[in-house]
């Protein structure tokens, strides 16, 4: 092995590395301090390959949101460069995103009337605002609602991403174009488009031959860079043989010369006024795209990132793209996927990205207008194949039902509703699935177990021995007003059930870590309600913020703080000094209330 520095992968912090000061501040500083020649290498074959898909895809992504394809290709440079220097991510792609066309169209042009030039205006000011949201939000640390994203709602996530790429490039592979607005549709219109005959042969010979040898490199030659190969081949393919006119192949074309320049766009108090709305919108659904992706890149490189410091670099890298002529901008799903598969390392890829569209526009704008369409498809197929979470699925559907069924609740939500809507829809089962868990707690009668320390659950020990006269419950959750009533209804029932007449309960609070107003009533109700009946109600094991809770109520005081115990060990102690018994088997239930009687 050569021990040259320049070959050595630079040293990678682990998943758990918080940096301070101002490399918190601009994460592209810690990149630059452990880059290398060897890591630039592989930054430089990515960045190549991602340059031939973020041009049509920009200038796509414009069109749809009824601007000029000029406007995609912007709003493409300007973030990849603001959010190398600000992004926490490694390899995330941030560009024009497919989920915010719709928004940002919506929005602009109604206010535009018809003129291009306002329309970009105003989907300029829409990408202001947007940003600045995101930033607000950043400072105001509001980073912690990414918790809610679950492996499962991951996995269901990236399963219907993938299946929205295959569906969405194949009529590119297949050269004939559909017209259904949704995954079912579209699907349709494929359907009818090959039993009609419509399959341009040549094209998905190109896309064909393009996705094989993308598999095979990847299979048999890891080293070799399959998306570049296919892409330049495919390219000196269609221009040697003139198939654009022969075969009538969708190629690229030429591209918009010219750089972005600074602009401040004009805007009136009622354009803002109308405009802020979508704003908001824009940057919960840039968030929450970003959030989800960030998240699962960086689960899969095991390093760690700031959500924090991924929604301010999402204003900033918005902002500086509002300030350049480009619209509103997110993380792809469909680019950094392309990214990975072509060996990124770093930001770096997205800066060679975006100075290879610069010195496109600058220099040689027709250099892509052979590229065939066909490749690119195959290329995000190629992409949308190696984000499928199927081994992980199918090891939540023996772990646990219940977040399989979840995984797929997101997978149908995103593939049928669309990205947001499908995420949303997962995230709100999964509340409704912990209100639950909280809402029917799992609670327990406990008794001593010969051999074993401590004491346990008598449904799964039923050779535990319990104590005459002492009841020793569990309850697994939060006392909230949701489970307050249950909770009452659990302590007498397991007082009616015991073996013997109960004199105390002791409730083993460890589980519980909070309880709040509805549930300090329902306590001081059973706190009489035992006491009418000669039993005492203890606490063992009571967390301290929930003991000064539970003193903020008066509840200390009515039930004694000589009745709140360290353990269970101690409240049993205290109990069999003060009441004379010994150990009672189940057995001997009969015998020993034949003994009371």
């Amino acid at each position: 092995m050569s021990s040259d520095p320049s070959t050595v992968a630079p040293p990678q912090p682990t998943r758990h590395t918080r940096n301070g000061g101002l490399r918190h501040w601009i994460p592209g500083i810690s990149i630059i301090s452990h880059y290398n020649t060897a890591t630039f290498t592989k930054d430089l074959s990515a960045g190549l390959v991602l340059t031939a898909l973020l041009a049509p895809v920009g200038m796509g992504y414009a069109e749809a949101t009824g601007l000029s394809p000029i406007y995609g290709l912007y709003a493409t440079v300007i973030p990849l460069l603001l959010y190398a220097v600000f992004g926490p991510s490694r390899i995330l792609v941030i560009g024009p995103d497919s989920a915010l066309t719709a928004l940002i169209a919506a929005s602009v042009l109604p206010m535009a009337h018809g003129d291009p030039a306002r329309a970009a205006g105003l989907a300029a000011v829409l990408a202001l605002l947007g940003g600045a949201i995101c930033m607000v939000a950043g400072l105001a640390r509001m980073g912690f609602v990414t918790d809610l994203l679950s492996k499962p709602i991951r996995y269901g996530y990236l399963n219907g991403i993938a299946l929205t790429l295959l569906v969405g490039q194949l009529p590119k592979v297949l050269g004939f174009h559909v017209h259904g607005s949704s995954l079912l549709e579209s699907a349709a219109d494929i359907g009818r488009g090959v039993q009609a005959g419509q399959v341009n042969g040549t094209t998905l010979a190109i896309g064909g031959g393009c996705l094989l040898v993308i598999f095979a490199c990847k299979a048999w030659f890891p080293r070799v860079p399959g998306v570049l190969v296919a892409v330049v081949g495919a390219t000196l393919a269609v221009s040697l043989l003139d198939a654009t006119q022969t075969a009538h192949l969708a190629v690229v074309g030429s591209l918009p010369q010219g750089l972005p320049q600074f602009t401040l766009p004009a805007l009136t108090a009622d354009e803002l006024q109308t405009l802020l709305p979508a704003a908001l919108a824009i940057a919960l659904v840039s968030i929450a795209d970003m959030s989800v992706l960030s998240r699962i890149y960086a689960a899969r490189g095991k390093y760690y990132v700031n959500e924090n410091q991924e929604i301010m670099a999402l204003g900033i890298a918005n902002m500086a793209t509002g300030l350049f002529q480009g619209f509103s901008v997110s993380s792809s799903a469909s680019r950094t996927p392309v990214a990975e598969a072509a060996g990124a390392q770093t930001q770096m890829t997205g800066v060679v990205g975006a100075v290879c569209i610069a010195l496109l526009l600058i220099f040689a704008p027709n250099l892509m207008q052979h590229l065939p369409t066909a490749a690119l498809g195959a290329v995000v197929i190629s992409a949308a194949w190696t984000i499928l979470e199927v081994e992980g699925v199918r090891r939540l559907y023996h772990l646990r039902r219940e977040e399989f069924v979840l995984s797929n609740v997101c997978f149908l939500g995103v593939a049928l509703l669309g990205v947001i809507q499908g995420i949303f829809i997962a995230v709100a089962i999964s509340l409704l699935v912990f209100i639950w868990r909280a809402w029917r707690p799992y609670s327990a009668v406990l008794g001593r177990v010969d051999g074993i320390k401590g004491y346990h659950d008598i449904s799964r020990h039923p050779e535990a021995r319990r104590i005459p006269g002492l009841v020793l419950f569990r309850w697994d959750a939060p006392l909230f007003f949701a489970n307050a009533e249950m909770f009452r209804e659990s302590v007498l029932r397991a007082v009616s059930s015991a073996p013997t007449p109960t004199a105390w309960l002791v409730a083993a609070a460890e589980p519980v870590t909070d309880v709040d107003s509805t549930a300090a009533d329902m306590l001081q109700d059973l706190i009489e309600e035992l006491r009418a009946t000669g039993i005492t109600l203890c606490f063992a094991q009571v967390k301290g913020p929930v003991k000064d809770r539970l003193k903020h109520y008066g509840l200390l005081e009515q039930i004694g703080p000589e009745h709140f115990f360290p353990t269970l060990g101690k409240a049993v102690d205290r109990y069999l000094k003060v009441h004379t018994v010994e150990w009672l088997d189940w057995d001997d239930t009969q015998r020993f209330s034949q003994q009371e009687s």
